[in-house]
């Protein structure tokens, strides 16, 4: 004798699968049409990046570094001001201009920064850490306005786990590519004393390219607790290629009327 109980339970079970399978299909057509609208942004992108790392041969600049302990944003408990030289074939060189405030945190915080930059920027590490689809899965996300600029925010996200690398959001300008502003959180910790590094980058236009003007990164340990890194950047100096192939030097550029 048939159950009228387990007669009913068959079709809604099948509606119940269909359903599920349609719904499925329309997030992936939904996915897809998403990547189309997003690719042409993202190759403007890559283009940008691709053209700054080919004009770019190297820049002086002088480089603020604030740190701050807890919740206290207005009394730093170390700073350093340091000339920073960056030349494409080799990275990122330093001198320390002045420095004050507590020893433990210039050396454990600020020489750890440095010495991190130095390392990203080589050119054997820079390829892996710049903000292109070579290292990121990038999703746009809509229009934005920032600092006055119109810009597309897009998504990143890492295809790899690097201290080098953000999970986040960066605002391109709209009509070139050009990177505006990043948010993110670093998908790896610089240390085993440190926690994961919320990071927040602004960059104006010098000279044509996109060059950092402020930065600001906040991360946890058990050894330090909350440190907050704020760095001004000011003064660029470049070293540009001539449209010949040879270097063309630009002179100092004030960053506060560079938009």
């Amino acid at each position: 004798m048939v159950n009228p109980k387990s007669s009913r339970v068959r079709p809604l079970s099948a509606i119940g699968a269909i359903i599920c399978l349609l719904a499925t299909a329309v997030v992936s057509t939904m996915a897809l049409a998403q990547q189309a609208e997003s690719k042409p942004m993202i190759q403007k992108i890559d283009a940008s990046v691709a053209a700054r790392d080919e004009n770019l041969l190297g820049y002086t600049v002088t480089e603020l570094y604030r740190v701050y302990r807890g919740a206290d944003k207005m009394h730093p408990s170390a700073v350093m001001t340091v000339k920073t030289t960056y030349r494409k074939d080799s990275g990122k060189s330093y001198v320390i201009l002045s420095q004050s405030g507590s020893e433990l945190l210039i050396k454990e915080v600020l020489g750890r920064v440095l010495d991190s930059e130095r390392l990203m920027t080589q050119p054997v590490n820079r390829v892996q850490a710049v903000l292109t689809t070579a290292n990121y899965i990038m999703t746009v996300k809509g229009d934005d306005t920032v600092d006055g600029r119109t810009c597309r925010a897009v998504a990143i996200v890492p295809k790899k786990i690097s201290p080098y690398l953000f999970r986040g959001t960066i605002w391109v300008n709209a009509q070139d590519g050009s990177i505006v502003k990043l948010d993110g959180v670093a998908s790896k910790a610089a240390s085993v004393l440190a926690g994961a590094t919320q990071v927040s980058r602004q960059y104006a236009n010098v000279n044509g390219l996109p060059m950092a003007t402020h930065a600001e990164a906040v991360a946890g340990s058990w050894l330090l607790g909350q440190t907050t890194i704020d760095i001004d950047y000011s003064g660029y100096e470049m070293t540009l290629q001539d449209g010949s192939g040879g270097p063309q030097i630009v002179g100092r550029a004030g960053l506060k009327a560079i938009h």
